[in-house]
This record gives C-alpha cells, structure tokens and sequence, in this order.
C-alpha cells in the first residue's frame, strides 16, 4: 500500500470507518475515472492523487464525523459537482440511497458512468434544477440528510436544500472557512424554510491543514409551498 493510501486508511480507521479492500479500490477506480474524465470536462481544477484524496474523498467523509450516518437512510446531494460529497460517502456507507442532482447534464452522464463502474447500487443521478426537482412530491419533504459543498451562500442554499429535507432531519452545509456573518444573513431564510441551526463544526484536512466548516441545520416543519421559488430566483433575489 502506498503513503496516499496508508495515511487515508489509517485516518478513516481512527474515524471510526474501517476500509475494507473492495472499498479501497472503488476510490482508486473513482481516483482514476475522475482524471480520466476531466481531460475532457471541467470536472475539478484538483487532479494530484494525494490532493485528490485529501481534498476531495477525506474532506467528504468529514460530514460523516458530525452525523451518525447509520441513522440516516437517504441522502440528497445538490449542486454535486463529480459526486462530492455523496460518492465518497455511499463508498464508505453502502446503505445509503443516495440522490444527485446537478443542472449540468455532462457532469451526470460522468456520475451515472461512474457509479455504474464502482458498481454502486441505489444512486439516482437526475439533471436538473434544485428549484425544480423540489417541487416534485416524490423529492420534496423526503431525505434525512441533504448536503451541499462550495456552492453558494448559506442564505441560498437554504432555499435549494432544505425544500429537500424532511421534518426532523438535516441539511449539511459544507464550506471552506467560516462566516459569522454568512450565518447571521441566513436567519431569515431560515425562518422561512423551516430550518434552525442545530451546530457548526470547524475541522482542518490533514495534511494541508485547510480550514473546513460544516454548518448543520434541523428542518423543523414542511416547506411551506411558495418554496423554492422558481428556478434562477434564489440567486438573483436570495432570501434577506
């Protein structure tokens, strides 16, 4: 085993995730898919395999240090990117049902590839709109968990992501550093979309030690139906 694989194994090991073989060669296969396709698509401007691993697989499974992942039984990963955070999170806990949803089609035909090849059961990779997809009943009120990384401001992703979530459950916010002040401009959309800030969690990646901050966020009751406005209107006109 080489230093990138020992230092990630043993990490998750100390994490309380044990790898096993089969799991360690679907991240190298995902490792591989991943460069592969980027040659071709702007996947990830991050293509090293220690960075790779550090920044993308190790910073993903991060969320799962802060909830108990056992319990939760669906996932809906928005604004996915190449399939982070949720692909590393599926690798590692093969009970989940995962869904994806991004509004670039080019970027699900490479997770709907990619999940075929890690042999991936139970992942749903649909191309469209947050806005959208959250208005239909089968998605709307229905995940435990709901995760979004790098993608907007806390007060929009408000209005992407907990239309999603199910009373009771959570949305996970992963960002770079912390804003206090990102937080207190999300307090009216998250008065409007049923969300109450359960805790914030600041971490560094191991070896680079950047800063990482997962902000998790109790929905509290249904989304009321005006929400999410239409698709294009949070960014615009975020919720202040």
């Amino acid at each position: 085993m080489d230093e990138t694989l020992l230092w990630f194994t043993k990490r998750m090991e100390e994490s309380g995730i044990p790898l096993s073989s089969e799991q360690l060669d679907q991240f190298e296969l995902y490792f591989r898919l991943l460069v592969e396709w980027n040659e071709k698509m702007n996947l990830t401007g991050i293509t090293e395999r220690d960075a790779v691993y550090e920044k993308h697989f190790y910073d993903s499974i991060s969320l799962s240090f802060y909830t108990k992942m056992n319990n939760v039984r669906n996932i809906a990963d928005i604004g996915s990117g190449a399939g982070f955070p949720s692909i590393p999170l599926k690798i590692c806990f093969p009970h989940l049902k995962v869904m994806i949803v991004d509004s670039l089609n080019k970027r699900i035909q490479f997770l709907s590839h990619l999940t075929e090849q890690l042999g991936l059961k139970n992942v749903l990779c649909l191309h469209g709109r947050a806005e959208d997809i959250a208005q239909l009943a089968e998605h709307r009120d229905n995940y435990d968990l709901v995760t979004a990384r790098a993608v907007a401001r806390l007060n929009v992703l408000n209005e992407f992501c907990l239309p999603f979530v199910r009373k009771g459950g959570l949305f996970a916010a992963m960002k770079g550093s912390q804003s206090d002040e990102e937080v207190r401009e999300a307090a009216f959309s998250l008065r409007e979309l049923k969300g109450k800030i359960k805790s914030q969690h600041q971490l560094s990646l191991p070896n680079e030690q950047s800063e990482r901050h997962i902000v998790l966020i109790e929905k509290t009751d249904a989304t009321p139906r005006k929400y999410p406005r239409k698709a294009g209107t949070p960014l615009k006109q975020p919720l202040l």
